[in-house]
């Protein structure tokens, strides 16, 4: 059986204890589609400006209308794990993006779960045979929100994690999603941040992903290529300013799910780790931005002069790097290139 939770009476939940494979897990639907996993707001915060507005201007062009929720709850499976006991201030919540396609939760997961007060929440059809933007992305989303509005969830409390694939999803999110997700969990899976494949939201998210964010790495002591990506993804985020970070090698562990030792280790240092406050941030920041102000000063003296080839180079050069940190300007840049006088 499975059950659909209301906007009012969450406590049906408890019921189907066997589907999800661990007890106490169990599986559910949501209903409430919030803005913030629209199509157009999800490109806003992860895609480039220039891409963003390439996308905008060929559905112009072609007449297309951008569906903004492709996904029907009705016909998506959640799986939900609820501490038996709420903490004071409310529960934690994490979401967890797999690389598989059942919803499950990680066997040894639970009693770590229950001694911090988390609350867990997964996706089916969310493993890595989906697309990213278009299932992936939104069904994390769509859990975030929906648990937080059918439990006593505190909001300063919410955090995203995954597995492997799962991993380097759950990163791009919590870069675009400050406002949302405190920070990651990622095991065994990550990426640098700052170039085309993942570029940085705009100024204000990204500002706040720098200032509050906490990133966890846990990837296992043989799985050797994740572990040299994990040093890449780290050392990208110190470039970018971003210097909330901790990471553990799983001792013995392969390229696999983390144990119930490790992820205690890893939650715990999410939830309750000293803040790492640097006073490199305000320094740091102001040499990206100078950086950024010159790049973009140099494509608009190209425009100026006519140097319409070198100007379109360096713009989409700019844009790569520094994501939507550039914007506005680069935005009015490339306008001011596609109609020349």
């Amino acid at each position: 059986m499975k059950i659909r939770i209301g906007a009012i009476a969450a406590l049906v939940l408890f019921a189907n204890a066997a589907a999800a494979q661990v007890p106490g897990a169990r599986h559910v639907e949501f209903s409430a589609y919030p803005a913030f996993a629209n199509a157009s707001e999800i490109a806003r915060r992860m895609g480039s400006p220039l891409t963003t507005l390439d996308l905008q201007r060929r559905a112009v062009r072609s007449g297309m209308t951008v569906i903004e929720q492709p996904l029907k709850l009705a016909q998506e499976d959640f799986v939900v794990y609820v501490p038996a006991r709420r903490p004071p201030h409310g529960f934690s919540l994490l979401v967890f993006v797999p690389p598989w396609q059942d919803a499950r939760l990680p066997a040894g997961w639970a009693p770590t779960l229950e001694r911090y007060g988390v609350i867990f929440v997964s996706a089916a059809r969310s493993g890595n045979s989906e697309g990213v933007s278009d299932r992936r992305e939104p069904l994390a989303l769509l859990a975030a929100f929906n648990a937080m509005h059918q439990f006593p969830i505190d909001a300063d409390s919410v955090y995203v994690a995954g597995f492997s694939g799962g991993a380097r999803v759950a990163l791009r999110l919590a870069l675009a999603y400050p406002d949302l997700f405190r920070g990651a969990l990622l095991n065994a899976g990550s990426d640098a941040i700052g170039d085309a494949q993942i570029p940085l939201p705009p100024k204000d998210l990204f500002e706040r992903f720098q200032q509050r964010s906490r990133l966890v790495y846990v990837t296992g002591e043989a799985d050797t290529s994740q572990l040299g990506m994990d040093q890449s993804s780290i050392r990208s985020l110190r470039r970018w300013c971003v210097f909330d970070v901790q990471s553990h090698v799983e001792p013995s562990a392969g390229h696999q799910v983390m144990g119930s030792t490790a992820f205690a280790w890893a939650l715990s240092t999410l939830l309750h780790g000293d803040p790492t406050t640097s006073t490199k941030l305000p320094a740091c920041r102001t040499a990206i931005e100078q950086d950024l102000d010159g790049q973009l000063d140099t494509a608009e003296q190209l425009l100026s002069r006519g140097e319409h080839q070198d100007a379109g180079k360096l713009l989409s050069k700019i844009d790569a790097r520094f994501g939507g940190l550039a914007a506005p300007r680069i935005i009015e840049l490339a306008n001011r290139l596609a109609t020349p006088n």
